[in-house]
Protein backbone atom coordinates (compact mmCIF):
# COMPACT_ATOMS: atom_id res chain seq x y z
CA UNK A 1 0.00 0.00 0.00
CA UNK A 2 1.39 3.40 -0.96
CA UNK A 3 1.64 5.92 2.13
CA UNK A 4 2.89 9.94 2.32
CA UNK A 5 6.14 10.57 3.98
CA UNK A 6 3.99 12.34 6.90
CA UNK A 7 2.43 9.21 7.50
CA UNK A 8 4.94 7.06 6.85
CA UNK A 9 7.91 8.23 9.36
CA UNK A 10 5.43 8.01 12.26
CA UNK A 11 4.78 4.68 11.83
CA UNK A 12 8.70 4.11 11.32
CA UNK A 13 9.13 5.98 14.29
CA UNK A 14 6.66 3.52 16.01
CA UNK A 15 4.25 6.72 16.96
CA UNK A 16 1.87 6.09 14.56
CA UNK A 17 -0.55 2.84 15.73
CA UNK A 18 -3.24 2.94 13.41
CA UNK A 19 -4.13 2.98 9.48
CA UNK A 20 -7.19 4.29 8.17
CA UNK A 21 -8.49 3.46 5.17
CA UNK A 22 -11.57 2.99 3.14
CA UNK A 23 -13.50 -1.07 4.29
CA UNK A 24 -13.34 -1.22 0.46
CA UNK A 25 -12.47 -4.70 -1.76
CA UNK A 26 -8.98 -4.97 -1.61
CA UNK A 27 -9.06 -3.86 2.86
CA UNK A 28 -11.45 -6.10 3.23
CA UNK A 29 -9.22 -9.22 2.60
CA UNK A 30 -7.11 -7.83 5.35
CA UNK A 31 -6.98 -10.14 8.20
CA UNK A 32 -5.10 -9.95 12.07
CA UNK A 33 -1.45 -11.29 11.88
CA UNK A 34 -1.28 -10.03 7.99
CA UNK A 35 2.10 -8.64 7.39
CA UNK A 36 1.25 -5.32 5.06
CA UNK A 37 4.46 -3.88 2.98
CA UNK A 38 3.81 -0.09 3.06
CA UNK A 39 5.76 1.85 0.27
CA UNK A 40 6.70 5.16 0.79
CA UNK A 41 5.33 8.06 -1.58
CA UNK A 42 5.44 9.62 -4.02
CA UNK A 43 9.63 8.41 -3.71
CA UNK A 44 8.79 5.08 -3.42
CA UNK A 45 12.16 4.77 -2.11
CA UNK A 46 11.15 3.05 0.94
CA UNK A 47 9.59 0.01 2.29
CA UNK A 48 8.27 -0.80 5.89
CA UNK A 49 6.48 -3.87 6.56
CA UNK A 50 4.01 -4.18 9.63
CA UNK A 51 1.66 -6.55 11.27
CA UNK A 52 -1.79 -6.24 11.38
CA UNK A 53 -3.22 -6.65 15.03
CA UNK A 54 -6.19 -5.46 14.88
CA UNK A 55 -9.02 -4.65 12.54
CA UNK A 56 -12.12 -1.69 13.88
CA UNK A 57 -15.11 -0.89 11.12
CA UNK A 58 -16.79 2.17 11.32
CA UNK A 59 -19.58 3.31 8.59
CA UNK A 60 -18.23 7.18 8.49
CA UNK A 61 -14.44 8.58 9.41
CA UNK A 62 -16.16 11.01 12.07
CA UNK A 63 -17.49 7.89 13.76
CA UNK A 64 -13.64 6.67 13.83
CA UNK A 65 -12.29 10.10 14.77
CA UNK A 66 -14.94 10.05 17.61
CA UNK A 67 -13.63 6.84 19.20
CA UNK A 68 -9.53 6.27 18.49
CA UNK A 69 -7.28 9.04 20.21
CA UNK A 70 -5.52 10.79 17.49
CA UNK A 71 -2.24 9.84 19.04
CA UNK A 72 -2.62 6.45 18.19
CA UNK A 73 -3.37 7.99 14.28
CA UNK A 74 -0.15 9.69 14.40
CA UNK A 75 -1.85 13.14 14.61
CA UNK A 76 -1.55 14.04 17.95
CA UNK A 77 -2.83 17.85 18.32
CA UNK A 78 -4.68 17.70 15.21
CA UNK A 79 -8.72 19.00 15.81
CA UNK A 80 -11.33 17.25 14.31
CA UNK A 81 -11.79 19.43 11.54
CA UNK A 82 -8.10 19.05 10.79
CA UNK A 83 -8.68 15.22 10.66
CA UNK A 84 -11.70 15.24 8.50
CA UNK A 85 -10.47 18.27 6.02
CA UNK A 86 -7.52 15.74 5.31
CA UNK A 87 -9.49 12.63 4.99
CA UNK A 88 -11.53 14.19 2.53
CA UNK A 89 -8.38 15.50 0.49
CA UNK A 90 -7.38 11.91 -0.06
CA UNK A 91 -11.10 10.16 0.26
CA UNK A 92 -14.44 11.38 -1.30
CA UNK A 93 -17.54 11.03 0.96
CA UNK A 94 -19.17 9.18 -1.62
CA UNK A 95 -16.42 6.27 -1.69
CA UNK A 96 -17.10 6.56 2.35
CA UNK A 97 -20.61 6.22 1.99
CA UNK A 98 -20.10 3.28 -0.51
CA UNK A 99 -17.58 1.57 1.23
CA UNK A 100 -17.39 2.47 5.08
CA UNK A 101 -14.18 2.85 6.60
CA UNK A 102 -11.62 0.64 8.34
CA UNK A 103 -8.62 1.46 11.22
CA UNK A 104 -5.70 -1.01 10.60
CA UNK A 105 -3.93 -1.54 14.45
CA UNK A 106 -0.65 -2.18 13.43
CA UNK A 107 2.94 -3.49 14.88
CA UNK A 108 6.15 -2.90 12.82
CA UNK A 109 7.06 -6.54 11.95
Amino acid sequence: MGLYGDYFEPIKEGKKKIEVRLNDEKRREIKVGDTIKFIKVPEQNEVLKVEVSKLHKYPTFQAMYDEIPFVDLGCEGWTIEEMMEGTYEIYSKEQERKWGTLAIEITVA
